[in-house]
């Protein structure tokens, strides 16, 4: 993919004129910020595009008048002004009424700010009277603003935790101003798939943080992470030429089997069987998505061996963080298998069993004491893992995370 760091394109008058009429027909929630499809047709170019499936409110007869020939995708579309991360009327407000975070705050000041601070935040109920031009950032702001969020994720003035939760709320935000400007182009589609690298990458992260546990970290970023997947997906749907795949659309079309890999994960969304057949051939070939259909089926006929080798050789970072749960599953599932048609006599080698599940051999020590079994040393110094105990449990919290070997040829670009 292309990406050319052209500037937005400037807006006519006639345009600025229909702005603050624009918003009636798309009202925007927290459950309602998705891009949908544009069209069909011609590939998509690096001018900003804007959905034309979506009912239009126009201003009065004379505007219906002077479309009546027209180009059918000009309508009255709200085209953003705001030239700084946050509006500034938002801004006096939220100083005026101290709600500030304190990465927005000026030398620490709980009721002061600045342009280069304060950053839009997420709103989950709009109304027309609501929304002005003013108020919505234009493609190349939001661009900079989410390089700016980015940018905070290494900061090590406050805790991972608190840096999260701020960029969390703010690339929302953005997202918000995308969906209600109907844009969709490439430029578009990076900065989607750099929100989703968010999504997935400090959920992992969050992980190794104190107090937080797996549980809310997981209902933290899931439901945000699969509603982004499908804002993406729409857009890579948009104006498709037969047969072309996007630089890294294979690689997020797989996160989302490995999202619903387990039904019983609680992410929504629909069945694999019928996600598939929407796919491109050109998509179901790529190794990608080879990679994920391999790595579901050795899930569902419980084959731990072959998905554990799969993940491990030939998962993306990203590809890797997303199965890091059902790679647990599987781990537990082998141990519990092991023990339970394991010859009594002959313990298992806890060297072998750490060559089963992609483990270093003291982790895997770990992993049979956080499943309630016991390891013992046999008469040639070896550590063994004894069959046939009837004490194996998988914890209530979840298994720990523990690294899968081959990791290491990992680099984030994140």
């Amino acid at each position: 993919m292309n990406r050319r760091n052209r500037g937005f394109p400037s807006s006519s008058s006639s345009d600025a004129s229909r702005v603050s009429k624009t918003y009636g027909s798309h009202q925007t929630s927290g459950n309602s910020i998705d891009v949908t499809r544009t069209g069909s047709g011609g590939g998509t170019s690096d001018s900003i595009r804007r959905r034309s499936d979506v009912p239009r409110k126009r201003n009065n007869d004379k505007d219906v008048a002077d479309n009546k020939d027209g180009d059918p995708a000009d309508v009255s579309f709200i085209v953003g002004t705001c030239s700084s991360m946050c509006p500034d009327r938002e801004r006096v407000t939220r100083e005026r009424l101290r709600d500030l975070s304190v990465l927005e705050r000026l030398y620490g000041n709980p009721t002061k700010s600045s342009t280069d601070l304060a950053v839009k935040k997420f709103c989950r109920t709009l109304s027309a009277a609501d929304v002005q031009a003013s108020d919505i950032r234009p493609l190349p702001v939001l661009e900079e603003t989410l390089r700016y969020l980015l940018s905070l994720l290494d900061s090590r003035e406050h805790p991972f935790e608190v840096v999260h939760d701020f960029v969390f709320d703010r690339t929302r935000s953005i997202r918000q101003d995308l969906s209600i400007q109907n844009l969709a182009n490439e430029r578009v589609i990076h900065l989607y798939e750099e929100i989703v690298k968010f999504h997935v990458i400090s959920r992992q992260r969050l992980q190794s943080c104190s107090g937080t546990s797996i549980s809310s970290v997981h209902h933290l970023n899931m439901e945000q992470l699969a509603k982004t997947l499908t804002s993406l997906y729409n857009i890579y749907d948009a104006n498709r030429k037969p047969d072309y795949i996007y630089e890294n659309e294979a690689e997020f079309r797989s996160l989302y089997v490995l999202l619903h890999l387990n039904p019983s994960s609680g992410v929504m969304g629909e069945p694999l069987s019928l996600w598939f057949r929407k796919l491109t051939s050109a998509l179901i070939k790529s190794k990608e998505i080879c990679f994920v259909r391999n790595l579901l089926r050795s899930y569902r006929i419980g084959n731990y061996n072959n998905f554990l080798r799969t993940a491990a050789s030939e998962a993306t970072y990203l590809q890797y963080c997303i199965s890091e749960p059902i790679i647990r599953e599987m781990r537990s599932f082998a141990v519990q298998c092991i023990n339970n048609v394991c010859y009594k006599l002959q313990p298992y080698p806890l060297l072998r069993l750490s060559q089963n599940l992609m483990m270093k051999e003291l982790d895997v020590e770990s992993l049979c004491h956080e499943c309630g079994l016991e390891t013992c040393t046999d008469s040639d110094g070896f550590t063994v893992l004894p069959a046939k105990q009837s004490t194996f449990s998988c914890p209530e919290e979840g298994l720990k995370g523990y690294d899968l070997l081959g990791i290491e040829r990992f680099k984030r670009d994140f």
